[in-house]
């Protein structure tokens, strides 16, 4: 699956769109019953597909269409939403943008009865000025996973530091194998291991007060320690799908893989639950180790012409049918169910590496800032880049990145 803090970047046509209906299209009370359209991102796990259309099916409250987006979701969203031919119901990442420009509505009533099942976290990260605009639907914490036999017959452990990284990488690269995939663009942008090597100085991108949350030089010296992967050849490039997808490291194409959690099943049927082992990206600089706490969370579209239906459907789905979120958590990829009664009775979390992989999401997992937008995340991967990929100097490039951030939080909190 695709996750973390994908932007909703416009442009998209929505004739591109894959279209699925579900079954669930039902009459109402003096004619015809409302028809809703919920849109998910394409799934990579078999079955998501198949699962949603069955939920959509089991709703008889309303007929629900469902829309499968293949592709750039983010820009064929944004583009939806902003024509008012999107969805009544999406999942999505919430950003400020989205309620400045009325595209969704507050969903605090749908939760008020079981809001303490979620964590402190997860609501912050799905509100906007002390108000709930997205219902968590999963969590999916994203690190690093690792070939243990591959490790074992180099006597190398698991990183401590970004240098131990470096140099594992390295020792465990050759002809065949190379020692760490993070993207099939990380040799120019860090790939998946952006923002964690911000986090694991310390930072944040912004503090909870909505400053800038990072010190430059910190992130600079991160930074500049990464271009020895792609220098040092240790980099896996150009593999058959990107880092999100297990195939590299089934495949014996790599033997460390920066991947989420979803992916777990797939690598342990591959290679066995024994040969898969997990670390967080290490600290550095004096910080902690960083896991990226990513997830989806469900919208209700402002410009839906049926809100209430719509509302109504997101809480029968993702607030009561608790038995339908365990399904979407745990039956095909794993991801951690946001409610914390869910969490606690998983128990295919409750072993081997999904387990150490919640641990891990525990002790370090951070989550996004919905106040961060697209501009300050262009800013700063585009600083990110010019030092990664073309060894600009780090302490200007972030200086730039950094005035161009404070110029954003400017204008939206003067």
């Amino acid at each position: 699956m695709l996750s973390g803090a994908l932007g909703l970047a416009a442009a998209g046509a929505l004739g591109a769109c894959g279209s699925n209906k579900g079954t669930g299209a039902a009459t109402g009370g003096g004619g015809a019953k409302v028809s809703l359209s919920q849109w998910y991102h394409q799934y990579g796990e078999k079955g998501t597909q198949e699962a949603a259309k069955r939920y959509a099916a089991e709703y008889t409250a309303a007929g629900v269409q469902i829309q499968w987006i293949p592709g750039d979701y983010p820009a064929k969203l944004s583009s939806g939403l902003s024509s008012g031919n999107g969805p009544d119901a999406f999942e999505g990442h919430l950003e400020r943008s989205l309620v400045s420009s009325g595209q969704v509505v507050p969903l605090d009533d749908l939760i008020a009865d079981v809001k303490d099942d979620y964590a402190e976290g997860d609501l912050a990260a799905n509100s906007i000025d002390g108000k709930l605009y997205s219902i968590p639907m999963i969590n999916d914490p994203q690190m690093i996973y690792y070939r243990k036999s591959l490790f074992e017959a180099k006597g190398i452990k698991p990183p401590q530091t970004v240098d131990d990284l470096i140099a594992a990488a390295k020792e465990l690269s050759d002809k065949s194998v190379k020692g760490l995939f993070a993207g099939n663009d990380a040799n120019n942008t860090g790939g998946g291991l952006f923002p964690a090597a911000v986090y694991a100085t310390g930072g944040r991108l912004l503090t909870p007060e909505n400053k800038i949350g990072f010190d430059p030089a910190k992130v600079a010296e991160v930074l500049v320690k990464l271009r020895k992967l792609s220098a040092d050849k240790s980099l896996l490039l150009g593999a058959p799908t990107d880092w999100w997808d297990p195939s590299a490291i089934n495949q014996n194409l790599c033997a460390m893989q920066w991947i989420g959690m979803w992916a777990v099943p797939g690598m342990t049927t591959a290679l066995g639950a024994d040969e898969i082992g997990v670390f967080p990206f290490p600290g550095a600089t004096g910080g902690k180790p960083a896991v990226i706490s990513g997830g989806w969370s469900a919208f209700v579209s402002a410009k839906s012409k049926n809100v209430d239906a719509a509302k109504a459907f997101t809480k029968w789905l993702w607030v009561e049918k608790t038995d339908l979120q365990e399904d979407w958590s745990l039956s095909y990829g794993f991801h951690i169910p946001p409610r914390k009664s869910l969490a606690a009775k998983a128990s295919k979390l409750q072993s081997g590496p999904a387990a150490e992989s919640v641990k891990l999401n525990t002790e370090y997992g951070v989550q996004g800032n919905p106040n961060w937008t697209p501009a300050m995340n262009t800013a700063l991967t585009d600083a990110v880049t010019r030092v990664i990929g073309k060894g600009a100097d780090p302490e200007t490039e972030l200086a730039g990145a950094v005035k161009k951030i404070g110029t954003e939080l400017d204008k939206i909190f003067g």
